[in-house]
């Protein structure tokens, strides 16, 4: 008996030293996570002051606060509730007969230990404690839908409603998602509060299930039967949510509701409520019975009713009775989807116009068309990143991350340009130069941008620069003042500024000039306590210990625009190309930004994007020096953008407040142009005949790619006058063809300048006419013999030939004219030279090596040697003049001179004059 009593005295204190450890443990565990929360939350709080958006960190704060404390608070209720109630209700596992124990009773089996351990338990604290951190789970995973519930207490009114339902569609893009996340939860946490009460009821044994024995105390059958009540209580709810999700179908056909959805579905959905509710009364009518049969009876009925209502006779219906007449039967329901996916993508508000397709370019429609032809893009991004790359990044440390492309207003003229920031990456620093000094206090900037004209090259083949060197050299470009860029696409880290050493601005000769910061971004980190949290936050001791942090130091963080501008307004979708630009003397940033949905009624989702409803309402504007970042309200008709208003009222700025000359360079963002384009193949045809048989379905066009495949056509951005304007303009465009087809159908461009930005327009051909298509040009330059035996012999050259990314189609009055640049790079260089033009229209084809020369050749030359109808008529007898050769080839002279000029009317008017020379001398040539 002593030993019985001494043995658990002796490992009492052992046990109690492992429980002091884990509890010690525990806590260090809880506070190290408390510490790092309270670091992110300081951070992000001083962040969020110095870039004046504070309003907007306390909302989201707030938000993901309520939400997080609302799923927590209502699922440890539940939680608990059950488990509380299953303690009360449950039995004890009996580990006594009589008053004696059980292994002295003859014949007994001895006691169960495991049972002894469970019967011990502080069940109280267990449930309570399960419940608290099964919630903590929840709570979790649900705090990242705060926008959500945001968007649903702040709604704005769409304006307009559905067909089927008449709702405002506002209901489904605030509402809906809100309706369907609570119902999720609440299932979600009815099925973990019966697993919850079921573990406790099996603990307490009763609950038992073994190979030999099942069973389940009428208790446990009680309270299982009150949630499974519940269960299909919520599933009634959940049925009744169904109905406005059979919006979001797709056949085949019809892309949302169906004729079988509406005539089938509807019904069979309200069958499904009935039963629901009938289930749940039987379940709960089980409260009494305490059986198996009630439970089992209802969860058989709607398992019968689900697979028979929503599956089997659906299925049967539109194969047997809709199918054999299906475009007479799904006609209204493809009209709505058509209707509906065109307001969702703007797509109803582009307007179609007819383009003749004409072949009737001369040298007068060239004169009069002189800006487009004078910004026919012939620089290609990649071998001009190349080439600025070889001539223009100066250090490996400076990095053109991307080459944007922009308009402006140069010596006069509108001027399409490419341009690309000197940004600075001190990851790219030697080796030994990598350095905690040189990464986060002295190389913390880059410096200035290069700019050239998109059609201009040099002799030997390269960009002339309008922006160069280091400190910028403007030549012929906008004028930089401020050049350093502390904030853009290559910001990978934080800096230091205004610190104890002068910053690297940028390398002259053999020395280095320095400068200091003077701007106002950055959060101060000055005092002690500031360097503390930082280096904590970092992981960064330096930040602690280095004397280069003075009282005045700054530090820069979220420096990456890709990442500034999500941690501000994390509930915007970005475009994926922001572009620089060059105002007054500064450089700035501009970012498209879209707001989106995924319940937008009977509208297709985008391929690759969780969405199917897109509006382009947010441009941002980020300074390159200060860092600030600007949000101007492009569409305050957009009611999702509106709602963030309401949520965030001080964070839109409108469009107006926006700096003049920066309104000058917004553009229509090419990934919603992508989008629209793609939707827009198929649904510019609105008659539904026609949309059901595919009968006008149109693609992109084809490309030759890299390895001898094919690739689709990208849009481009072009400056070119549309037919029947009066001045040229900024448009992004893309050609269409037919489906399975390479001629050319369509072109669809939207406008980028003001007064009209926004607008969409599709110039239609007439189908009745064959217009070659940007790949069937492409074969017509392979099967060029000259061009491709110069292009054979170049490549053996020890050269590689590179042909433009794109075909660029250009319309002109109501023509298509084509242009390709082509480049040449040696075999292991990396400095590629623009060396000639391939320039198509019609059934003509001609390389040279200018644009200029190009164009001649295509409208010049084949007139000249083309006889003239009627001109053997009443010829002079006499030969040609010496003083008429002389004269024509001073013509010829004075014709290139002007062509080389870019004097298109000139070059006309002494071409006309050489011609008319040329026709005589051979009249009289002739006449001998």
């Amino acid at each position: 008996m002593t030993i019985g009593i001494t043995g658990p005295e002796r490992k009492a204190p052992r046990q109690s030293g492992v429980v002091r450890l884990i509890l010690a443990t525990i806590a260090i565990v809880i506070c190290l996570i408390l510490l790092a929360l309270a670091s992110d939350f300081l951070v992000d709080w001083l962040w969020f002051s110095s870039v004046g958006y504070l309003q907007i960190f306390w909302t989201t704060i707030g938000a993901k606060v309520a939400t997080f404390a609302a799923a927590w608070t209502g699922t440890a209720l539940i939680l608990g509730v059950n488990g509380c109630l299953a303690l009360r209700l449950a039995g004890k596992r009996s580990t006594q007969v009589a008053a004696a124990p059980v292994w002295q009773v003859a014949g007994s089996a001895p006691p169960d230990p495991f049972a002894q351990l469970l019967d011990r338990l502080p069940w109280s604290a267990i449930v309570a404690g399960g419940a608290a951190l099964l919630a903590l789970l929840v709570a979790a995973a649900e705090v990242g839908y705060w926008g959500i519930f945001l968007r649903y207490l702040y709604q704005a009114p769409y304006g307009a409603d559905d067909p089927l339902f008449n709702k405002d569609l506002g209901f489904y893009l605030f509402s809906l998602p809100a309706y369907v996340l609570i119902k999720n939860w609440i299932l979600l946490t009815l099925v973990l509060g019966a697993v919850f009460a079921a573990a406790i009821y099996w603990a307490r044994g009763d609950i038992e299930y073994d190979v030999r024995h099942r069973s389940m105390s009428p208790m446990a059958i009680a309270h299982g039967s009150a949630l499974l009540g519940l269960l299909f209580a919520v599933k009634a709810w959940s049925y009744a949510l169904d109905r406005y999700l059979l919006l979001y179908g797709d056949n085949g056909v019809v892309v949302g509701a169906s004729y079988t959805d509406v005539h089938v579905g509807l019904p069979a959905l309200w069958l499904m409520i009935a039963l629901s509710i009938t289930a749940a009364l039987v379940v709960w009518a089980n409260l009494r019975a305490r059986g198996y049969r009630l439970p089992a009876a209802a969860v058989a009925l709607v398992a019968i009713g689900t697979l028979a209502l929503s599956g089997v006779v659906p299925a049967l219906f539109r194969q047997f009775f809709v199918k054999p007449s299906e475009l007479e039967l799904e006609k209204p329901y493809i009209e709505r989807n058509i209707a509906l996916t065109r307001q969702a993508y703007d797509l109803d508000k582009i307007v179609a116009k007819p383009f003749a397709a004409e072949q009737k370019l001369t040298l007068k429609t060239l004169d009069a068309n002189k800006a487009t032809i004078d910004n026919i893009r012939l620089w290609d991004w990649l071998p001009l990143s190349d080439t600025y790359a070889q001539l223009q990044e100066i250090r490996t440390y400076y990095r053109f991350h991307d080459l944007d492309v922009d308009r402006y207003w140069l010596d006069d003229s509108y001027q399409s340009v490419m341009l690309s920031a000197r940004e600075l990456r001190a990851s790219l620093l030697p080796p030994n130069a990598q350095t905690w000094v040189n990464r986060h206090v002295l190389f913390t900037h880059g410096n200035g941008a290069v700019m050239s004209p998109v059609t201009r090259k040099s002799t030997e083949g390269l960009p002339l620069f309008y922006l160069r060197d280091i400190p910028p050299v403007a030549d012929g470009g906008p004028r930089i003042v401020e050049p350093r860029i502390y904030f853009g696409e290559e910001s990978d880290d934080y800096v230091i500024v205004k610190g104890g050493a002068p910053e690297f601005d940028y390398p002259k000769g053999k020395d280095n000039v320095y400068a200091e910061y003077e701007g106002a971004g950055g959060i101060p980190i000055g005092s002690v306590a500031w360097r503390m949290l930082f280096a904590y936050y970092f992981n960064d001791p330096n930040l602690l210990l280095s004397n280069y942090i003075t009282p005045e130091s700054r530090i820069m963080i979220w420096r990456n625009i890709r990442e500034r501008v999500p941690a501000i307004a994390p509930f915007l979708m970005l475009d994926h190309d922001p572009y620089l630009v060059i105002s007054g003397g500064r450089m700035f940033w501009i970012q498209d930004a879209y707001t989106t949905s995924s319940y937008f009624p009977s509208a297709p989702p985008v391929q690759d994007f969780d969405l199917n409803y897109i509006r382009n309402s947010v441009k941002v504007i980020i300074d390159a020096y200060h860092g600030t970042v600007d949000f101007y309200l492009m569409d305050p008709k957009d009611p999702i953008a509106a709602t963030y208003a309401r949520i965030f009222p001080h964070l839109f700025k409108p469009f107006a407040a926006m700096p003049a000359d920066l309104q000058k360079h917004i553009r229509y963002p090419e990934d919603l142009f992508l989008i629209q384009a793609r939707l827009f193949q198929t649904y510019h045809m609105e008659a539904a005949e026609v949309f059901y048989n595919r009968e006008d379905l149109w693609q992109f066009p084809r490309q030759p790619g890299s390895g001898g495949g094919t690739s689709v056509m990208s849009p481009y951005y072009i400056i070119m006058r549309l037919p029947g304007e009066a001045r040229a303009e900024f448009f992004l465009m893309v050609p269409m063809v037919p489906s399975r087809r390479d001629n050319m159908i369509a072109w669809l461009a939207a406008r980028c300048d003001a007064p009209d930005y926004g607008k969409l327009i599709v110039y239609e051909f007439p189908k009745d006419k064959l217009v070659y298509g940007p790949f069937q040009i492409e074969a017509r330059i392979n099967q060029n013999t000259e061009i491709s035996q110069q292009l054979t012999l170049w490549n053996q050259m020890g050269s590689r030939v590179i042909r433009g990314a794109n075909l660029l189609a250009i319309p002109i009055e109501n023509s298509i004219l084509y242009v390709s640049p082509l480049y040449l790079r040696a075999e292991y260089g990396h400095l590629p030279e623009l060396k000639r033009v391939i320039a198509a229209y019609g059934e003509h084809v001609v390389m040279k090596e200018t644009l200029g020369e190009a164009l001649s050749a295509l409208f010049v030359e084949p007139g000249a040697a083309r006889p003239v109808p009627g001109a053997n008529e009443d010829m002079p007898l006499t030969g040609p003049s010496t003083s008429q050769a002389r004269e024509a080839l001073d013509r010829y002279n004075r014709a290139v001179e002007r062509l080389r000029s870019g004097d298109w009317k000139g070059f006309g008017t002494q071409f006309d004059a050489m011609r008319e020379l040329l026709e005589d001398m051979n009249r009289r040539s002739s006449g001998h």
